[in-house]
């Protein structure tokens, strides 16, 4: 699956076309005056998170969890066999 980015679209004004590229490839640009440091730390934290969260649910919560996902993306309920 391909990375998604959030990342803003490139200017359509040449020169703040030529000076983004040009700040990108010199390692000037900066990800809009956030700190490096912070961003890597919450990204840390949000890797671990759903990890986390599963070992906490029980097989039955997570079941529930599953069922409201699928009925919210495919707009019904499917009845589950058993057999």
């Amino acid at each position: 699956m391909p990375e998604r980015s959030s990342k803003k679209k490139r200017p359509t004004d040449a020169n703040a076309l030529a000076a983004d590229i040009v700040a990108e490839a010199t390692g000037q640009k900066t990800d809009d005056g956030k700190d490096p440091l912070a961003v890597e730390l919450g990204r840390r934290g949000g890797l671990k998170g759903g990890k986390a969260r599963a070992r906490k649910l029980s097989p039955e919560r997570r079941r529930e969890i599953a069922k409201k996902a699928a009925e919210a993306r495919w707009g019904q309920s499917r009845p589950i066999s058993h057999g």
